[in-house]
């Protein structure tokens, strides 16, 4: 990932609600979370999480699939494992030894 992608996550995860969003989608596992499960357990007005949704879904962080009338939250964990990569790739690596 391009810095700016990456800066693009962090700016995303850096509000609460998306984050608290963020958190419940990756605890979901591979099968994901219906957005109606995400409202229950947030206690978010389907408007504002509907908005957040958008956003974590722009910055590459969570995707959607639809099975019947059901709408699920999937955590797209290669851009979380690139996040954490790139944060960690020169951890002390200018560090004296």
């Amino acid at each position: 990932m391009k810095v700016d992608d990456i800066a693009k996550v962090l700016k995303e995860l850096g509000h609460t609600t998306r984050l608290a969003i963020y958190k419940r989608v990756v605890k979901a596992g591979h099968q994901g979370i219906a957005v109606g499960g995400l409202q229950e357990k947030l206690a978010i007005p389907s408007s504002t999480l509907s908005h957040h949704i958008s956003s974590l879904v722009s910055a590459g962080l969570i995707s959607q699939r639809r099975e019947s009338r059901t709408l699920y939250c999937v955590a797209e964990y290669e851009t979380l494992n690139a996040v954490i990569g790139f944060l960690q790739d020169e951890c002390c690596i200018d560090e004296s030894t």
